[in-house]
């Protein structure tokens, strides 16, 4: 271990080659937390799209797929047919002699059957046959023989019915009154409920509304899927959900439903994320039959398997279809989709593979991708595998910078560059997208980095001490320390120290409550203040983590007095909030309360961390200990707890002993304090009270429980909101009686939870 340390101390054997490579390792960590943010910056996410739309674009097969065709409602097909939307009787030729000529396996319906047919005329001959000819039997008679070739809907219902037709459905997820209420048509039965999994809610697309098809179209059809695609910010097409919900139901895109309809039905399974500690549930991949699973990305939609630019696939004109002129048996087996490119009814996108991409070629695109098992997916914990990637690249990069000339530089960079370009191919040619062009900048950023520190920075000057402990103490300490910068260092050391914990209570309902905005204001001027008051004792900030603070008092400087000045501070900071309030309420904040938890005690004091990260902090029981307090005060209804060790520490202050307890992780019980104030300073009936209770306190632990419970419900009588009281009474002694701890109790409460 000597060896090793000596070896790193030699490597790093200048100022220059430390801060060359903090410096790199910043970059490396910046963006680590670009990825752990959950939610990139545009710029990076936009570089990543641009890089998938790379080599999505450079892998493309361009080829044609044979299994599936493109049924077009062309210009031609208008010119021939008659304008849109075509007669239902048109939609029945199509059908059947898709399948019945033309042994078409199954077919997806790209189109919306929103109203009724009435071109037939039938509704005009009911008229007739109501009014003017209601007399004429022969009118009747013929009416009723020719209804059944009339009514175009019945038909289009029947004939949808007898082969495997999948109908679409459009969605709406804007959040706008107008579409909140559209309601076209009816819905399928959904895929699944939210009652499949427990009643829980799986991240998904949800809509505000819909336009279905008619019910006895909706009724006929083999399957019915969403088209609603997920568009980018940037506008493009690259993914499409896998489901959408509605109203607790979960229902099928298009494609899941032609592909399922194309393998008879085949039921489809679904399975769960592993739980990435978000409390959000996610769906991880779904099945159809015994087909390879289709891995969706955190947002339960799937990337879409381009082909090529368009065409991808075979357009057949649906005139020559419904007229009958392609070869018999021409489309045997094979999955069609309707679409239209005529001018106005065009479904076009813009994806990475075109500007003007027909929509109906993306729906055939992931059904290729589904028979092939070509659908790319990020891996799960995608934020945490991304980290990853980059520590495992940056970190030695970094370090090995420091050492490399100019040459030797640029060799390492453009072939770890390269390597890792080639394994991102490597797994991409095996469905697996890792992100490339952000760990790509990262190289570029370290090598110019080193190769500008020479020209921009080792020009400067040491940092003094004050650059050292600037952030952790109060000015005035700093500029103590620098008179004597040598008597000072941030090596580990045990000394006896204090150190204090705070918290804000209820801050999760707090945040729900106000914009980011508003939260990161509220706290930063919250902060500001206790970092004040922590300050002004001679405090050391070690850390905000959140909400919390936690200080220490000891260290850097010695301080005799570090227990005095914690509680001191701890006090200061409950009276900050009491005058704050009415500032925060006139900004429309809420008035914050927070719980302080102090201790003091030997500490291990000094720059701690890892290879990767380091801090100027304290570790030890006492440590502990304090952390523990300070989530006692919930407990006790208190604002600040105090262990044994500060009573003893600072005998001038009035304390109310509330307990003695064993908390998680130690095996001593240890007695706990409020604190009250100063002794000369403290209301002569409220150090009355307080006797009264650390008497009854005695008593309690003598098992004298009748005489514990007068005391404490007389004084309870004059402060009935005093949780301490309550706890005694309603748990405490009525538990005890009931079940007497025997003769080697020692009075000590245990806690299980921190």
């Amino acid at each position: 271990m000597e060896k090793i340390k000596a070896l790193w101390k030699q490597y790093f054997s200048s100022v220059n080659a430390v801060v060359r490579a903090a410096l790199g390792l910043g970059l490396v960590f910046l963006i680590a937390l670009f990825y752990q943010a959950g939610e990139p910056i545009d710029f990076i996410r936009n570089l990543e799209w641009q890089a998938y739309d790379s080599r999505l674009r450079t892998t493309l097969i361009n080829k044609v797929d044979p299994r599936i065709v493109i049924i077009d409602v062309d210009e031609r097909t208008l010119a021939a047919e008659g304008r849109w939307p075509l007669g239902r009787d048109k939609w029945v030729a199509l059908l059947e002699n898709s399948f019945e000529k033309y042994k078409l396996k199954t077919i997806g319906i790209d189109v919306l059957f929103t109203e009724p047919d009435t071109s037939s005329g039938l509704s005009k001959l009911d008229e007739l046959a109501k009014g003017p000819l209601r007399d004429s039997g022969e009118f009747t008679n013929k009416l009723q023989s020719l209804r059944p070739t009339l009514d175009y809907d019945s038909r289009f219902a029947e004939t949808i019915k007898k082969y495997p037709v999948v109908l679409a459905f459009a969605g709406s997820n804007l959040r706008s009154e107008s579409m909140a209420k559209l309601k076209l048509g009816v819905l399928p039965p959904p895929s699944f409920t939210k009652t499949t999994f427990g009643n829980k809610f799986f991240r998904a697309l949800s809509l505000d509304g819909y336009s279905g098809n008619l019910k006895p179209f909706q009724d006929a059809a083999a399957a019915t899927g969403h088209i609603l695609p997920a568009i980018d910010p940037d506008g493009l097409l690259r993914r499409v959900p896998m489901f959408v919900h509605y109203e607790g139901g979960y229902y099928d895109s298009l494609s899941i439903a032609i592909y399922r309809t194309y393998l008879d039905n085949s039921p489809v399974s679904v399975t769960l994320r592993d739980d990435e500690g978000d409390g959000i549930n996610r769906f991880k991949e779904v099945r159809i039959g015994k087909s390879a699973p289709i891995r969706m990305d955190q947002d339960g939609t799937a990337l879409i398997p381009y082909r090529g630019r368009s065409p991808s696939y075979r357009y057949i004109s649906a005139t020559d279809i419904i007229q009958g002129k392609l070869t018999p048996g021409e489309l045997e087996g094979k999955i069609a989709i309707v679409g239209s490119s005529a001018q106005g009814l065009f479904d076009l996108r813009s994806t990475p593979v075109g500007e003007t991409y027909p929509g109906v070629e993306a729906h055939a695109s992931l059904i290729s991708g589904y028979m092939d098992n070509t659908i790319r997916y990020k891996p799960q914990f995608e934020f945490a595998v991304n980290v990853v990637i980059v520590m495992l690249l940056g970190i030695p990069l970094a370090l090995a910078l420091v050492k490399l000339n100019p040459v030797w530089s640029t060799i390492a960079v453009f072939g770890i560059g390269g390597a890792y370009t080639v394994l991102n191919l490597y797994y991409w040619s095996n469905n697996l997208v890792l992100p490339i062009a952000l760990p790509l900048l990262m190289i570029a950023g370290l090598y110019l980095i080193n190769m500008a520190y020479g020209f921009f920075i080792e020009a400067r000057s040491k940092k003094a001490i004050t650059g050292i402990f600037g952030t952790y103490v109060p000015k005035e300490l700093v500029d103590e320390m620098a008179k004597d910068p040598g008597a000072y260092s941030m090596k580990g050391e045990t000394r006896d120290m204090t150190v204090l914990f705070s918290d804000v209570r209820n801050f999760t309902s707090i945040s729900e409550g106000l914009s980011a905005t508003e939260l990161t204001a509220m706290m930063n001027a919250y902060l500001t203040h206790m970092t004040e008051s922590i300050q002004q004792e001679r405090g050391t900030i070690d850390k905000y983590i959140g909400d919390a603070i936690m200080a220490f008092w000891g260290a850097p400087l010695h301080d005799p007095k570090h227990a005095e000045h914690a509680l001191r501070s701890a006090l200061a900071m409950q009276a900050k909030l009491k005058e704050i309030g009415p500032e925060f309420i006139k900004r429309g904040w809420p008035e914050l309360s927070i719980g302080v938890g102090l201790n003091c005690g030997p500490m291990n004091v000094g720059d701690m961390g890892s290879a990767f990260r380091r801090a100027y902090t304290v570790l030890g029981d006492a440590v502990n200990l304090a952390s523990r307090l300070e989530g006692l005060t919930k407990e006790y209804g208190v604002g600040i707890l105090v262990s044994e060790n500060i009573v003893r520490a600072v005998p001038s202050f009035i304390y109310r002993e509330l307990d003695m307890v064993r908390v998680k992780g130690k095996l001593e019980p240890v007695g706990i304090y409020e604190p009250i104030g100063e002794k000369g300073k403290v209301e002569g009936s409220l150090v009355d009270n307080i006797d009264r209770f650390h008497r009854a306190l005695e008593r309690y632990r003598q098992q004298r429980w009748d005489e514990a419970e007068q005391t404490i419900a007389s004084l309870a009588m004059n402060d009935p909101s005093r949780k301490v009281y309550k706890i005694y009474l309603e748990e405490r002694i009525p538990y005890l009686r009931q079940n007497p701890p025997g003769a080697k109790w020692d009075g000590a409460f245990t806690f299980t939870t921190k």
